[in-house]
């Protein structure tokens, strides 16, 4: 299930896939066309940015600007259930950050979506629902107008968290959106 996933995101498909927090759609998020398809699935206004997951700090690297000082706090932080709001780089299409110069970044703390990022590249991080409604925690609560528009629905059990991450400014070191994970990050922060 996790290779023919993999196949389905670097194909230009979308994919709902499990984290630590919540079921999230995801799809090759240096894929324009594919990233398109996520908004349209989510019925997400395009003046609203969709973070970008990746599996390791080398993937991270690649598309955001992070300095040692930044890379040190997140290795405190990540894997986890946080997202950062980083300086994107070039490679990272502006449909995705909704022209904005940041990204927000999650790296999960979820075997079987580090296994798909792993084998995929940096996928879509955004919660599988549509705009508004709440986000599924199991493979079983993504809503049917989901999962009957997309290429594949991965069951990865329950979500440890079942709620959305806690969001970081990382350059204002300032806690945006509080969520999982958010003991840890002001600890780290403080």
């Amino acid at each position: 299930m996790i290779a023919s996933a993999a196949r389905y995101v670097i194909g230009g498909g979308v994919i709902v896939y499990p984290t630590e927090t919540v079921y999230g759609l995801g799809a090759n998020a240096l894929d324009e066309q594919a990233v398109m398809r996520v908004f349209q699935i989510k019925k997400r206004p395009l003046s609203k940015p969709i973070f970008l997951a990746v599996s390791n700090f080398d993937m991270l690297m690649n598309v955001a600007e992070v300095s040692q000082d930044d890379l040190d706090l997140l290795k405190q932080l990540l894997p986890g259930p946080v997202s950062v709001l980083v300086r994107k780089k070039s490679v990272v299409p502006d449909i995705l950050t909704a022209g904005s110069p940041l990204l927000g970044i999650r790296y999960p703390d979820h075997e079987t979506a580090l296994r798909i990022i792993d084998l995929a590249g940096p996928i879509t991080s955004t919660s599988a629902n549509r705009t508004g409604a709440l986000p599924p925690t199991s493979a079983a609560s993504v809503s049917s107008d989901i999962r009957d528009r997309v290429d594949a629905v991965v069951d990865g059990g329950k979500c440890r968290y079942g709620q959305s991450s806690t969001l970081l400014d990382l350059q204002k070191r300032e806690i945006i959106r509080p969520g999982a994970g958010l003991d840890k990050v002001m600890k780290a922060i403080s």
